[in-house]
């Protein structure tokens, strides 16, 4: 079980819990199991999400009692994907998801994840004027219009950074990643956030980073499919078997070899939006 969970917060103990604690914990010592006090509400989250703070750690805390119910995914189960997109983000290697973990708290049990503090004065995903052609390092996604009517395009870095980024989504097949989900760290770096919507069995990327649509893979973009791939069969996938179903581990395994097989940047697919609402 994690350090520092109650026995009321058993559901999230056992061989999952012990198995998120030791990946986290070997970096995270006590913050892992500390005491978890509130700070304040992030209340623009569709589901509750509350500042914390674990000794001197400032922390999101997302309690699985605050999580709104879902046509199109098990109730009570975000918290869970959420842990599972952090394991698969360190599988590949390249620092996408901030540390998360399932522990104990105030509401009950939920998703812990370390905080960051994003450069607000950088934008990793934006809406210029229509005919504003983008300068070298952006893609161009599509045209549109704003809610004033006015002609709008959305654009997005063409770094490696968030191309990594794009390559995790497609391997945990998110649904929800909007400009907003992107954090722009002051050192370049990128993370991605909110990744409740993950590893449905159906085909839901939902994304704004579609500006390398049928581009290559690169050789680094690959390997780090092969080593996501290559841990499934192992200790990743045991302990994913505890946060997701035999199903959709499944379906986890098929993306890794459907991308790397084709070796190119998706296209959208399927009847529904390949964009979430809003865009951020």
């Amino acid at each position: 079980m994690l350090p520092g969970v109650t026995p009321d917060d058993a559901e999230l103990g056992g061989e999952v819990g012990g198995a998120l604690g030791g990946v986290v914990g070997g970096a995270l010592g006590g913050v892992v199991g500390g005491v978890l006090e509130l700070t304040g509400r992030i209340t623009t989250a569709s589901n509750a999400t509350f500042l914390g703070t674990i000794g001197d750690v400032t922390v999101v805390y997302k309690p699985i009692a605050g999580e709104n119910p879902l046509w199109d995914f098990p109730d009570g189960n975000l918290a869970s994907r959420e842990a599972a997109a952090y394991l698969v983000s360190e599988a590949f290697g390249w620092n996408v998801v901030p540390r998360t973990w399932l522990r104990g708290g105030p509401m009950g049990p939920g998703m812990v994840q370390l905080w960051q503090d994003a450069d607000p004065e950088q934008d990793a995903v934006d809406l210029v004027p229509w005919g504003d052609a983008p300068t070298p390092g952006w893609c161009r996604v599509f045209d549109g219009r704003d809610d004033h009517n006015r002609a709008v395009t959305l654009i997005h870095e063409d770094s490696a950074v968030l191309r990594r980024m794009a390559v995790f989504d497609i391997v945990v097949n998110n649904a929800d990643r909007k400009g907003d989900h992107i954090l722009a760290m002051p050192d370049g770096h990128r993370h991605g956030v909110d990744h409740g919507l993950t590893f449905h069995t159906d085909h839901k990327l939902r994304t704004v980073l579609w500006g390398w649509l049928g581009d290559e893979l690169t050789a680094d973009e690959l390997d780090g499919i092969d080593r996501v791939s290559a841990q499934l069969t192992g200790e990743l996938g045991g302990i994913l078997a505890g946060l997701l179903s035999e199903v959709e581990i499944a379906a986890l395994v098929a993306r890794c070899d459907r991308l790397r097989s084709e070796g190119r940047f998706p296209a959208p697919r399927g009847d529904m939006p390949a964009v979430p609402w809003p865009l951020f």
